[in-house]
């Protein structure tokens, strides 16, 4: 009886799960076996509803087309035998661009050609004609197929022709032979000897216009198929990316690949993402580079006159328009170099930039504005930060290199009623960098500018000298503004151990004290430690520093107390310049830097300025990091059955089928008992002994209130949270979120968007 029931089940499944049962009767008796069991265990497998939420997440379309294909697979005779075929060799295989840049030739030799690509416009023009728009490469073709045409060598032509018109859409990935020729209008097209071969099908519409934000952010990749503009940006971005190697190959620099994970981040200011590496016995805390500078520089050290690299740098601090934790940095160091010819090489590279992107954009990348060379006519406008800046406020600076600079900074900012936008920072850089922003940078909007020789402060890698305008500690630097926004940073580099390692002490003890007072470093637990030197009085102009003592002691004994008592610094609430210092590029430098000249420029920011994006976002391949994490997220799996909603209605699957009968058993279930008491004549005490839901006040639930209440105690939240069970909010806040806690969860939550919350 078990073995005839099991028989009877497995009957069953395999009839119920056949929608073209009938045509594979038909076929029975001519597969073999292990064919019939496959293509039955395939079906019942698609059959079964499946828990998974990006199954559940089909949409009709989908389904429409799956069928169509699998129907075609199980024909007697298939247009598609595999849907997802290799592409085999064949050298009359070429590329849309190929076609045009010889059609000519292919005109007149009347030779077949092989073309691939997607499909992104179908027009059926009567029973025997279909056009279809190819595209390959970023290139468009037409493509011509004529009943007519086929039929010379396609045998059963017609009954073909009428299944290749249900079979392919737009959006599939095709393969087209055909010979070269021109429309009536003289467009240039191929028309098709053969029946398109299917190399991929497009299991989703694609839409003619997605101006939902939601979605494009979210696929990006539609968005990239639908709009010209956001693929146009991205290939703009590899032509300035291609452009910039070439410039510095033309010039003799090599391209190298530094590390991006080491102990410590280092090269510039800013907080860095670590992590933990578990490759050796003991665990160690790595970190993500914020800039490739100081290996750029080691390479210098090492013999390598000119360097450049073009790679990722990371920095784990806000994002805005024009910031983003992942970008792309480019710099160059090359050795017995100047500012005068960092600020040439940038005016040379720029305008070839300029020309070339004009160049692409007027050629190809259609959608993109033009460009106004006249804009970038050399020479590119230069201003000095202290005296333009003592310009644009109306007072004189105060002695910058002194120690107490910011306090009378801030005295004067107060007496003259200026008011900084971020409020007052703890750091003389920082304010000095927002008074740059205030007062300088506008002054870009109109053409390119050079603002040249900041306070020494703002620049701790780069070589200082007296001012002799300012009579200010001033380093060698300049940074390029256009429209408003930094492109570029560049300045000569540091080379004398000595004096680095003292402005990178100095630099990284202009930190706030935690009562948030105005100061130098504390030790933790604000113990007193002995604090770095600082910079003496100028008094001469163009006078070399000299060592000190205690500085003489520690290099002829080798040793770097300063250095060591410095990685213990608290750090600021608002500055990450306490992370430790690394040592070894001190000792690099004592092996001999020779003068060089750094440069460095986000890639990011170029593609904005030649591309007129707004946001840092359209010039990243998938947008910025929240874009990514709304990408990765599977709060949403159920977009595409939501998108089709207004196109036709979503079908029930099994499942909910299913779900729905529960829940109906359940309610009459629960009448039936509610019946049962009402001719027994129990009331509400009744109830509650009976073990039926109750209210406050002891009233008896309602039956929708019972389902609510139900459906409640059934549920259960991801993760296994106790969070939501029936219970009231203040009980479930009670139980899981305690006072200890809160903050904790709090920022669980919003870095996880699947975490559960409990409403209030």
């Amino acid at each position: 009886m078990r073995s005839s029931g099991c028989l009877w089940s497995a009957r069953r499944t395999v009839a119920a799960s056949e929608p073209f049962s009938s045509g594979l009767r038909r076929r029975a008796s001519g597969m073999t076996p292990h064919e019939l069991v496959r293509r039955s265990s395939g079906r019942s497998l698609a059959a079964r509803p499946s828990t998974d939420p990006i199954s559940e997440a089909i949409t009709p379309y989908r389904q429409h087309r799956e069928a169509t294909l699998r129907a075609d697979r199980e024909s007697e005779d298939p247009l598609c035998r595999e849907t997802y075929p290799r592409v085999l060799d064949s050298s009359k295989r070429v590329s849309v661009q190929k076609v045009f840049r010889n059609f000519n030739e292919y005109l007149a030799k009347k030779e077949a050609v092989t073309v691939m690509g997607r499909i992104r416009s179908r027009r059926i023009a009567g029973k025997n004609l279909i056009f279809l728009d190819l595209v390959n490469d970023f290139q468009r073709i037409q493509v011509m197929i004529n009943k007519k045409c086929i039929s010379k060598y396609v045998t059963k032509s017609a009954h073909r022709f009428s299944m290749i018109r249900q079979l392919i859409q737009v959006g599939d990935h095709i393969a087209v032979t055909g010979m070269a020729t021109r429309t009536d209008t003289g467009h240039p097209s191929i028309e098709a000897s053969q029946l398109p071969e299917l190399l991929a099908p497009s299991l989703h519409q694609i839409p003619e216009k997605l101006m939902d934000s939601t979605r494009r952010t979210r696929e990006r990749h539609v968005d990239m198929l639908v709009n010209r503009n956001v693929s146009d940006v991205l290939r703009l971005r590899a032509e300035i990316t291609r452009h910039m190697r070439d410039h510095f190959h033309s010039r003799r620099f090599l391209e190298m690949q530094t590390p991006i994970l080491a102990e410590d981040a280092e090269g510039a200011i800013a907080r860095p993402f670590t992590t933990t590496s578990f490759t050796s016995r003991s665990k160690r805390n790595l970190a993500l580079r914020i800039a490739p500078e100081l290996w750029l520089k080691r390479l210098v050290v090492g013999g390598f006159d000119k360097v450049f690299e073009i790679g990722p740098a990371f920095r784990n601090e806000g994002m805005d328009a024009t910031h983003n934790p992942e970008f792309t940095m480019c710099e160059f160091y090359s050795a017995y170099t100047n500012l005068r010819d960092l600020i040439t090489e940038t005016e040379e590279l720029m305008c070839s930039l300029a020309r070339h992107c004009q160049m692409a954009i007027s050629k190809e990348l259609v959608s993109l504005p033009p460009i106004d060379l006249a804009r970038f006519a050399r020479p590119f406008k230069q201003i000095e930060f202290v005296p333009a800046l003592e310009e644009a406020m109306g007072m004189r600076l105060p002695k910058l290199s002194a120690e107490g600079a910011l306090v009378e900074m801030m005295v004067l900012l107060r007496l003259a009623q200026i008011k900084l936008p971020d409020g007052e920072p703890k750091t003389l850089p920082k304010l000095l960098d927002q008074l740059g922003s205030m007062f300088l940078e506008p002054q870009s909007l109109e053409q390119p500018l050079f603002i040249v020789n900041h306070p020494s402060c703002m620049a701790p890698l780069a070589k200082s000298f007296l001012c002799p305008k300012t009579y200010q500690l001033v380093s060698a630097r300049a940074e390029l503004y256009v429209g408003g926004r930094e492109l570029a940073n560049m300045y000569e580099e540091e080379n004398n151990p000595f004096e680095q390692r003292r402005k990178l002490a100095l630099h990284r003890s202009l930190v706030s004290k935690p009562n948030g007072q105005i100061g130098t470093a504390v030790k933790p637990n604000d113990e007193p430690g002995p604090r770095p030197p600082v910079i003496r009085d100028l008094v001469a102009r163009d006078k070399d520093f000299e060592e000190s003592p205690e500085e003489r002691r520690q290099r002829k004994e080798g040793r770097s107390s300063l250095l060591d008592d410095l990685g213990s610094v608290r750090p600021s609430r608002d500055d990450w310049v306490t992370t430790p210092l690394d040592k070894s590029y001190i000792e690099a430098l004592e092996y001999g830097l020779p003068p060089t000249g750094g440069w460095g420029c986000g890639l990011e920011r170029l593609v904005m300025l030649f591309s007129g994006a707004q946001r840092i976002g359209s010039c990243l391949s998938f947008g910025t990091l929240r874009n990514v994490l709304g990408i990765s997220s599977p709060a949403e799996v159920d977009v595409p059955a939501k998108r089709e909603a207004s196109v036709t209605e979503a079908s029930v699957t099994e499942a909910s089928v299913t779900e729905a009968s529960r829940r109906v058993a359940s309610r009459e279930r629960r009448a039936a008992k509610r019946n049962r008491s009402a001719v027994r004549g129990e009331g509400s005490g009744s109830s509650r002994r009976k073990g039926l839901p109750t209210l406050e006040g002891g009233s008896s639930a309602t039956p929708q209130q019972e389902d609510w209440i139900s459906e409640a105690a059934d549920f259960r939240p991801p993760g296994g949270s106790t969070a939501v069970r029936g219970e009231g909010p203040k009980t479930a806040r009670r139980k899981d979120l305690g006072a200890s806690n809160r903050e904790s969860s709090q920022a669980i939550e919003d870095l996880d968007p699947t975490v559960w919350k409990v409403d209030k």
